[in-house]
C-alpha cells in the first residue's frame, strides 16, 4: 500500500520530531511496525486528538450536506469487495436474500434477528449525500433505510457499551491463519446520529451486490471505509481490543484512522 498523508500521520511525525530532535533518522528504525509501542503510542494519541477537535467542532448533531436528484450526476461508483467469493454469501444472493438474518447481540436487553423484511417495515429514512473515498474520489447517491439508533432501541443497549460494531460478509483476504472478513465500528454518538442509517436501497432500487446488498451502513460524517458493505451481525460492545488487532476495523488494523470525519 503506498504512503499516505493523514492528519494522524502529520500529528504523529510533529510528536517524534519534538521528541527527539537531535536524533539521527536510524534512530526511528522499526517505529513504522503495526506492533511497535511507540507508534502505537503516537497513533492512539494523534487519533484521539483528531477525534476529540472533531466532536469539539460538530458535536453529536451536525449534519452532512444534503442535495437534490438533481446533483446525482453518475452512477455510485462501486469500491472495495464488489463480488463477495464467500460461498455462504453466494448462496444467499441466489436466493434474493431471503434467509438473511440481521444478528443484533453484545452488550443489549434482547438479542434481535432481524430479516430483510423485517428492516423494510420499519421506519425509514431517505437520504442525498456524498459518498467521500480515501482515495480521492466522490459519488452523490440516494440512500433509503432504517435509522440506527431505531434498530438500537429496539434490542436496548445497556449502560456499559461504547462502540457498535459490524461484522460483515464478504472475506477481504485470507491468510495463514484463515479468511479475514470485513469489519467496521463507530461509538455511539455517530451509531445514534439521526443520518446513521441502515440502507437497503439506492437511487430508488435495491441496494447493487456490488454497493453491498443487502445491507450496508452510511455514517455521512465519516469517510467511506467506515461505511462497512454486505452486513451480517453488529454487536454492541465496551472496548474494540478484542476484536482484529484492537484498531477497531479491518483497515484502521492496517494503518488508518479509527475516526475518519470529514
Amino acid at each position: 500500500m503506498s504512503a499516505k498523508i493523514t492528519r494522524r500521520g502529520l500529528l504523529s511525525a510533529g510528536a517524534v520530531s519534538a521528541a527527539a530532535p537531535l536524533a539521527g533518522c536510524d534512530a526511528f528504525d522499526g517505529w513504522l511496525r503495526n506492533d511497535h509501542a511507540v507508534r502505537n503510542f503516537l497513533e492512539g494519541s494523534a487519533n484521539g486528538l483528531s477525534y476529540r477537535v472533531q466532536r469539539l467542532l460538530t458535536g453529536g448533531t451536525g449534519l452532512a450536506q444534503e442535495f437534490t436528484e438533481a446533483d446525482i450526476r453518475q452512477p455510485m461508483r462501486p469500491n472495495g469487495v464488489t463480488q463477495p467469493p464467500d460461498a455462504d454469501y453466494k448462496a444467499l444472493a441466489a436466493a434474493g436474500f431471503a434467509d438473511w438474518r440481521l444478528e443484533i447481540t453484545g452488550l443489549v436487553d434482547k438479542s434481535l434477528s432481524l430479516s430483510l423484511a423485517d428492516l423494510r417495515a420499519m421506519p425509514a429514512k431517505t437520504q442525498i449525500t456524498r459518498h467521500d473515498c480515501v482515495e480521492g474520489w466522490s459519488c452523490i447517491a440516494k440512500w433509503t433505510g432504517v435509522p440506527l439508533a431505531h434498530v438500537l432501541d429496539l434490542a436496548g443497549v445497556r449502560d456499559e457499551a461504547r462502540f457498535v460494531l459490524f461484522r460483515c460478509m464478504d472475506t477481504i483476504e485470507r491468510s495463514l491463519s484463515g479468511e479475514v472478513r470485513y469489519y467496521e465500528s463507530v461509538d455511539l454518538v455517530d451509531a445514534r446520529h439521526p443520518q446513521t442509517i441502515l440502507a437497503y436501497g439506492m437511487n430508488d432500487a435495491d441496494l447493487p451486490v456490488e454497493n453491498g446488498a443487502p445491507l450496508r451502513l452510511r455514517v455521512e460524517r465519516q469517510l467511506g471505509y467506515k461505511m462497512a458493505k454486505y452486513l451480517r451481525s453488529i454487536e454492541l460492545v465496551s472496548d474494540l481490543a478484542p476484536f482484529g488487532d484492537g484498531k477497531g476495523g479491518y483497515w484502521e488494523d492496517r494503518g488508518y484512522e479509527w475516526y475518519a470525519g470529514i
